[in-house]
C-alpha cells in the first residue's frame, strides 16, 4: 500500500492556510465533478481523491495527525485500522461547507475511501465524512461600461456568460464603481449546493461636459457676452431634458447657477441631487469696424472701477 501524499492531490504546499487548501479543493471539486465529466472514469476517480484529501487537510485536527504520521507511515500500517491512536480523535470540526454531500460509497462503490485512508483514519473516520454536507459554487466577477446617461437613466445589458446570456439591469442613479450582485449566477454548486453569486462592476465612461459629485450633477454652459451683460435665456440639454437656463443679467464667467433636484437620482430612492450650471463667457474674437466704435463708446461711459 502507498503513502498518499494529500497536498499534492490538492496541488498546494505543506505551508498552505486552510484558506488556500479550501480554495485550491473547491477549484478542484468544480473541474472535476462527475455531473461536469459523465462517463469519464479518470475525472471520477480524480474527484475521489481530491474529496478524500479535503477530508484529511480541511480539518486541522486530522492535519495535524497526517504530518505526525510522516516516518511512522509503516507502524500505522501494520498495526491496522486505528493502531496507535484513539478513533474518538477524528470526530470532524464540523461546520465546513465545501465537502462532497453524501455517502462516498454511493458515487465510488462500497469502499468510499482509499485503503490508505481506511489504513490510517479507519471506519470513524469515513463515517465522519457520510454527514451530508455540500458547498456553493464559485463566484463569477465581471465588469460592464456605461455611458453617464445610462447611470443616470438606469440601463440593460446582456453578457455572455459560458453557455447562457444573463441580462443585467441597473437602476437610476447607478454609479461608477459600484458592484451589482447577481444571485445565483455564478459556477454551480457541487452535490445540491447552491449555485455561487455573479458580481458585476460597473464603470461609468466620462462626459465631455458634464461632471458627478455624490448626488450632484455638474454641467458647463457657454455664454456669449452679451447674454451675460444683459441677461436672457439659453436652451441646455441635460440628462434630464430639455432645461430653459435664465441668465441673470450682469453674469459672470465661471457663476455657478443651481436648479434644485436636476441632477443625479439618489439611487434606490425616489429623490434626486442638484444640477450646479457653470457658466462659461464666450468673448467675441473677432470685431467689425463698427462693433469695435460700439465698444469703444461704452467704454468711455464706463463708470466701473477694476481694481
Amino acid at each position: 500500500m502507498d503513502y498518499k501524499d494529500y497536498y499534492k492531490v490538492l496541488g498546494v504546499d505543506k505551508k498552505a492556510t486552510q484558506a488556500e487548501i479550501k480554495k485550491a479543493y473547491r477549484k478542484l471539486a468544480v473541474k472535476y465533478h462527475p455531473d461536469k465529466n459523465q462517463g469519464d472514469a479518470s475525472a471520477e476517480e480524480k474527484f475521489k481523491e481530491i474529496n478524500e484529501a479535503y477530508e484529511v487537510l480541511g480539518d486541522p485536527e486530522k492535519r495535524k495527525k497526517y504530518e505526525e504520521l510522516g516516518a511512522n507511515w509503516n507502524r500505522f500500517q501494520q498495526g491496522g485500522p486505528g493502531a496507535g491512536f484513539n478513533q474518538n480523535q477524528w470526530q470532524s470540526a464540523g461546520g465546513d461547507e465545501f465537502h462532497y454531500q453524501g455517502d462516498p460509497s454511493e458515487m465510488f462503490g462500497e469502499e468510499g475511501f482509499s485503503d490508505f485512508f481506511e489504513r490510517i483514519f479507519g471506519q470513524q473516520g469515513a463515517n465522519n465524512y457520510r454527514r451530508q454536507r455540500s458547498f456553493k459554487g464559485s463566484d463569477y466577477q465581471g465588469e460592464i461600461e456605461l455611458s453617464l446617461s445610462e447611470a443616470y437613466h438606469g440601463a440593460s445589458r446582456i453578457i455572455q456568460l459560458e453557455n447562457q446570456k444573463i441580462r443585467i439591469n441597473t437602476k437610476p442613479g447607478t454609479r461608477d464603481g459600484q458592484t451589482l450582485k447577481i444571485k445565483a449566477k455564478g459556477a454551480p454548486g457541487i452535490n445540491g449546493g447552491e449555485s455561487g453569486d455573479l458580481y458585476v462592476k460597473i464603470h461609468v465612461l466620462p462626459h465631455p461636459s458634464i461632471k458627478v459629485e455624490n448626488d450632484n450633477l455638474i454641467q458647463y454652459l457657454n455664454v456669449d457676452l452679451f447674454t451675460a451683460v444683459l441677461g436672457g435665456e439659453i436652451q441646455l440639454k441635460t440628462l434630464a431634458g430639455e432645461l430653459k437656463i435664465k441668465i441673470p443679467q450682469g453674469a459672470q464667467n465661471g457663476q455657478k447657477l443651481r436648479l434644485k433636484g436636476k441632477g443625479m437620482p439618489v439611487y434606490g430612492k425616489n429623490a434626486f441631487g442638484d444640477l450646479f450650471v457653470v457658466l462659461n463667457v464666450i468673448l467675441p474674437e473677432h470685431l467689425s469696424p463698427e462693433e469695435k466704435e460700439l465698444f469703444l463708446k461704452l467704454k468711455s461711459m464706463n463708470t466701473v472701477e477694476v481694481n
